[in-house]
């Protein structure tokens, strides 16, 4: 009974400070009273990455910002040598979204340094907590920016590569906000020196909030293709060009797109495909277009879904632009297997979830995430928390601050377990 009511003490005093930290994050927004729209390598990015450093320095972990823009605190162990024990999530957001995603998991992330600072652990080996830049690839169409720098995964060609809607390529981007893109591969963690990667994050997703569970122990997240495609036409007269004599870019790429949705259902195993993003050149209502671009975003548990998706879309494409003598691209903007998670580190936060009282269930992520990239070449977990109704990438997205320092509990007692390896 003591130790119970001790559990609730400490739950109350971390609901507090997530509460202070999550609420004044809020502010680092471009779009005020209308979401939290933190996008990378911008000044709202720059705040939040001061913010986090400040919250790291007042509990004495050693900071440090990578050539990524990745933020760290190092809560340095007796082996400091020993493959570390790293937790944390990303900074940056969509447009318009939430203020929760991927933020809230950095602050419980410190929370749990904070907790083990305060019980006066000394660690065997270090502890990391981490704000990933990027995660969103909202801005540039791309993904896990920082998590991929951290492995070893990107290169100045890829910052040159990729452009926002504005033409500015990741490579300008990071020269504004004052990082060398030249020295991005400094980024890359060497071989060895991270042990395991944890990540909280809220859910996004209806399940946990309508069944009246505290608690997603992750065991898989899906794997994810995403591409650009462009189908070219020509530009006529929407009134004196006859249907058999027009090179119509939008009735081609329609016919693609229309069958997308169908067959992801076709395949069932929670896989999903979604296209959105529709863009017609020139765009006049009288006008039959050119050129149609549009995203495809496609994800499932199992790879061979994925691809067999992706060459569907591949051939009908080919087909449709056949028909009237046009042409098409597709760019692949990002491609990452499912991965499987912990089964060890699972089963440590299930005995830790049965211990203290909270209810949990194993589920699947349908939503990327650093711990996706991170988990193709490291042990990984994670942590759901309940989305209120599963609202997510949107202003109402909601979980409660005490649903925060539940994770925060138990992931603090995970990474003891992990640090005393």
């Amino acid at each position: 009974m003591k130790a119970r009511k001790g559990i609730y003490m400490v739950i109350e005093e971390i609901t507090g400070r997530i509460a202070r930290d999550l609420e004044h994050l809020k502010q680092y927004t471009a779009t005020p009273g209308n979401g939290c729209t933190r996008l990378p390598f911008s000044k709202e990015a720059r705040q939040a990455v001061e913010y986090l450093k400040e919250l790291m320095h007042e509990i004495d972990l050693e900071v440090s910002e990578d050539a990524a823009g990745n933020v760290f605190g190092l809560l340095k162990g007796e082996d400091p040598d020993a493959p570390c024990v790293m937790m944390g999530s990303h900074y940056d957001s969509v447009s318009n979204g939430g203020d929760y995603d991927g933020i809230a998991g950095v602050i419980c992330a410190i929370e749990v340094a904070r907790l083990l600072r305060e019980k006066g652990i000394k660690p065997k080996r270090s502890f990391v907590a981490a704000g990933f830049n990027d995660e969103e690839g909202m801005r540039f169409g791309t993904g896990y920016f920082g998590s991929g720098a951290m492995l070893g995964h990107r290169d100045v060609e890829y910052t040159k590569k990729f452009c926002d809607k504005d033409g500015i390529s990741i490579y300008e981007a990071m020269k504004e906000y004052g990082l060398v893109p030249e020295n991005i591969e400094e980024a890359a963690w060497e071989e060895g020196r991270i042990g395991s990667f944890l990540e909280v994050h809220i859910e996004q997703g209806p399940v946990l909030d309508a069944e009246g569970v505290e608690l997603g122990l992750v065991d898989c997240i899906v794997g994810i293709q995403r591409y650009m495609v462009t189908v070219n036409g020509r530009a006529d007269h929407a009134g004196t060009t006859p249907m058999d004599m027009r090179m119509d870019a939008v009735d081609a790429a329609a016919k693609v797109i229309s069958k997308i949705a169908d067959w992801a259902r076709e395949k069932a195993d929670g896989t999903v495909a979604t296209v959105g993003y529709i863009n017609t050149v020139p765009g006049g209502m009288n006008i039959v277009a050119e050129k149609v671009e549009f995203t495809v975003d496609i994800r499932s548990r199992n790879n061979d879904n994925i691809n067999d998706i992706a060459a569907r879309i591949k051939k009908a494409l080919e087909r449709e632009v056949a028909e009237y003598g046009g042409s098409y691209e597709i760019e692949n903007k990002l491609t990452i297997t499912p991965v499987e998670l912990s089964a060890e580190m699972l089963d440590i936060m299930e005995a830790e979830c049965k211990e203290l009282g909270y209810s949990y269930r194993r589920m699947l992520s349908g939503a990327g995430h650093d711990a996706l990239e991170i988990g193709q070449n490291l042990p990984a977990v994670m942590l759901f928390l309940p989305s209120k109704e599963g609202r997510s990438h949107c202003p109402v997205e909601f979980t409660k601050y005490s649903d925060f320092a539940k994770g925060t509990v138990i992931m603090q007692k995970l990474a003891e377990k992990l640090l005393d390896k």
